[in-house]
């Protein structure tokens, strides 16, 4: 557990970065297996541990009202926790009163089909769905459980409803990178941007984290014998550095927190469906928010957790790839912490 830190008065950490940007996970469960995210056979976690909707609500209410502008649900797969469009009904409301800029939510697009229309009439206006591959055999072996053409169908959905459709996918070692020029073109033919992700080492897989890793510096060298990249200073709120690629218009992110990580700039921090924060993805420092949300009806001692968490935010990640004992550089898999 983190040391007590500082009580602030606002969400502005020891190296002067003000915290605007919430990341929640709603579950830990998901309907894929995806082979970088999680094992196949999980133990999810007891629903009696996990907060409920209304305690959810309560916990982003909070840090709406200390500053968040930006507030992303994840898993898990968030769109399979039951209730879910009940609570994005509830949070919208901080749009529509202006205390919230951004609603929005990062999914597997397996539920987009039946989501979709619902999310855009919450207020949701930009999601980003994982996707690795275009070849319905490479998906199935990526995800281990994952309907290829229901995901495709789901992204046409939310592109009809309205949404705008961001595809992160995850750059693997010498088994998508082949066709990252293909998913980049697909994508911008679609008029959806498009981030790459390098592998990061969470939690054990029973997979070599150096049989999948690969340097995005290395992938962004060979996109350059297809594509004419062009640097531009667009951020979305998050970790992404993004280029114009001039053959397509498009726009395509790189998200590096092994070669160049972006911690200098970080306005996140991150609570799992237990209620517990991390104010740093890659530190195993955590602050439990669920003991003070359920002791009082009050807020006063949740805002004096979370003061005292944002206080001993630490100034960057400790993500390595432990090539000398093949180990990861945090325990917790992904879906624990949110995507």
């Amino acid at each position: 557990m983190a040391g007590p830190g500082p009580v602030s008065k606002s969400m502005i950490d020891p190296f002067g970065r003000a915290i605007s940007y919430l990341r929640v996970s709603v579950t830990d469960r998901c309907d894929f297996r995806c082979f970088y995210c999680m094992s196949e056979n999980m133990t999810f976690l007891p629903k009696a541990d996990i907060l409920t909707l209304e305690e959810l609500d309560r916990l982003c209410s909070a840090f709406v009202a200390k500053g968040v502008r930006k507030l992303r649900l994840t898993g898990g797969e968030p769109l399979v926790r039951r209730g879910i469009m009940s609570l994005i009904g509830s949070l919208s409301r901080h749009l529509k009163n202006g205390a919230l800029d951004e609603l929005t939510l990062t999914t597997n697009g397996s539920q987009l089909a039946k989501y979709a229309g619902e999310l855009h009439d919450h207020g949701v206006r930009r999601i980003n769905v994982s996707l690795d591959t275009l070849d319905p055999e490479r998906f199935h072996a990526i995800t281990r459980w994952g309907d290829f053409d229901k995901v495709t169908a789901g992204i046409e959905a939310a592109r009809a409803a309205g949404l705008a459709v961001k595809i992160n996918a995850v750059a693997l070692k010498d088994l998508n990178e082949d066709e990252l020029p293909d998913l980049i073109r697909w994508a911008h033919d679609k008029g959806m941007d498009l981030t790459l992700i390098e592998v990061m080492p969470l939690g054990e897989m029973g997979e070599s984290r150096l049989d999948q890793y690969v340097p995005l510096s290395l992938v962004r060298a060979r996109l350059a014998q297809h594509f004419t990249m062009e640097d531009v200073a667009d951020r979305t709120g998050g970790p992404a550095r993004y280029v114009r690629i001039r053959e397509t218009g498009g726009r395509l992110g790189f998200i590096t927190p092994m070669t160049h990580n972006f911690c200098e700039s970080c306005n996140r921090v991150r609570i799992t469906c237990t209620g517990t924060l991390y104010t740093c993805l890659g530190h195993e420092d955590s602050v439990d928010l669920r003991a003070p949300l359920r002791a009082s009806a009050s807020d006063d001692l949740l805002a004096a957790a979370i003061d005292r968490a944002i206080g001993a935010k630490p100034k960057g990640h400790d993500f390595i790839i432990d090539r000398r004992h093949n180990r990861p550089g945090v325990g917790r898999h992904m879906n624990v912490t949110g995507g």
